[in-house]
């Protein structure tokens, strides 16, 4: 017979989404039931943010030290011990995971490790536990997507997750796909010693921000020495005796030691009794309202298990609205546009709002101001050795409606971003805040002093 166990929330997945709706609730008092396959932290922590940034910290320590003499400073590159920077990168992530797993315990939720599967529109079981709730909140995020008839065998052909624990520097490697994954791998690689060539079957790198953003990103890579095919679609993989071989539809064929399929990621949602249930899905994706309701009233989902943007901090928000509306809260849907996004590459692409193109095709062209910034007048960016600029887009007279940021460091910067997109600023509000110098913020400052009419070391010229 299973045991029956009560409570108000019932969380399935402890990732981003669900741990942040499981210790919302339970700090509202929701007596609260967290349930999770894996590992606490889900992707972001475990396979995804935490140890791709490191990783990509640890590279940038190696480019300082090839380049230390640029500072006046003697030192000498001598390798990459890739088991030494994973030791780093995993202390890293379970010195989190223990102080998430400290957090779950003090907000008294009853973790329950296992395999859930949703039964009925009230209950998930694991193994012969039924877990009741009087409502469910699916979370089960995300995994690595590859291409039809490209198979990934987790040697010569991987994904992310192979990625973040190799134990050697690849000599060479093709990366598919141009976004964020693709490009984070193809900086901290190349950092390390490896001979990159990217593959994006759309016209540019990152191809979600701003096109201008996407070109200043390119020519860093260029120079850099990080190859890419752009606009071309990936035809298929074979081995050779050493590696993989890339042929595209072009006819064009690539060889590296590997090949990372970064195409994206799928949710993770087949087998679990969504359907069953009666929840609404499409492509696999768990179709959700404004305030992530699902076609159940009694169950709500987030995170990257439903198509909004596969951003921790979104997942974050999302578990937040969720725990804050069942304990009878008044509560805000999110604005996706107003989320801050950030590409952990070198240089950094950090943006807020939408693009010029968006912005054009919402407001019309006549009606779009746009302002840009470049770095070098910058001296903080400049004692970094960074290059970049800041853009700001513009509705005529109106609010600042787009942000985005290539260098170094820019992803520190869309915080102050993300305030002036959201308060819906115009660029003479933002023009009277005074900057500390010398520091990388005084170019946001300084692009929105042009934007208002006030230039101070930038050139008055609107495009």
């Amino acid at each position: 017979m299973t045991a029956v166990e009560n409570f108000d929330l019932v969380v399935l997945g402890g990732g981003s989404g669900g741990y942040a709706a499981a210790l919302r609730g339970a700090q509202l008092g929701l007596h609260t039931a967290m349930i999770e396959r894996h590992k606490l932290g889900g992707t972001c922590l475990h396979n995804g943010c935490i140890p791709a940034k490191a990783l990509l910290h640890a590279a940038e320590v190696a480019d300082r030290t090839r380049d230390a003499q640029l500072f006046g400073v003697m030192a000498t590159f001598e390798s990459v011990d890739m088991p030494a920077v994973q030791r780093y990168k995993d202390a890293t992530v379970d010195s989190l995971c223990k102080g998430l797993t400290g957090l779950v315990k003090a907000r008294d939720i009853t973790y329950i490790e296992g395999q859930g599967r949703l039964s009925s529109p009230t209950s998930v079981n694991v193994g012969d536990r039924r877990i009741q709730g009087r409502h469910i909140v699916l979370a089960t995020g995300s995994v690595p997507k590859s291409l039809p008839g490209l198979e990934i065998d987790g040697r010569r052909i991987i994904s992310s997750d192979h990625a973040l624990f190799l134990d050697r520097v690849p000599k060479s490697a093709i990366i598919l796909g141009g976004g964020v994954i693709g490009v984070e791998f193809a900086s901290a690689w190349t950092s390390f010693g490896s001979d990159i060539t990217i593959i994006e079957g759309l016209k540019h790198l990152v191809p979600a921000e701003d096109e201008d953003s996407s070109k200043l990103l390119e020519q860093a890579f260029r120079d850099r020495g990080i190859k890419f095919s752009l606009g071309t679609v990936f035809q298929k993989a074979e081995y050779t005796q050493d590696g993989v071989k890339v042929t595209l539809a072009n006819g064009k064929e690539f060889e590296a030691e590997i090949l990372l399929v970064a195409v994206g990621r799928g949710p993770v949602s087949q087998g679990l009794g969504y359907e069953e249930a009666g929840v609404i899905m499409e492509r696999g994706f768990v179709q959700v309202d404004e305030y992530m309701r699902t076609s159940v009233a009694t169950i709500s989902a987030v995170g990257d298990l439903v198509p909004t943007l596969q951003l921790a901090h979104v997942g974050f928000a999302e578990g937040v609205l969720v725990a804050e509306r069942l304990a009878g809260l008044k509560v805000v849907p999110i604005n996706y546009d107003g989320v801050p996004r950030v590409t952990y590459c070198h240089p950094e692409v950090a943006s807020v709002g939408i693009t010029e193109a968006k912005a054009k095709e919402i407001y019309g062209t006549d009606q779009v101001v746009t302002q840009k910034y470049n770095l070098a007048g910058n001296g903080k960016s400049l004692m970094l050795k960074t290059a970049g600029e800041v853009k700001l887009i513009q509705v005529k007279d109106g609010p600042v409606v787009g942000i985005h940021m290539v260098g170094d460091r820019m992803g520190e910067q869309v915080g102050e971003a993300q305030l002036i997109f959201n308060w819906e600023a115009l660029p003479g509000d933002v023009a009277q805040f005074i900057h500390a110098n010398p520091s990388q913020t005084e170019a946001l400052g300084e692009a929105h002093l042009a934007l208002a009419g006030r230039p101070l070391h930038a050139h008055d010229q609107l495009l």
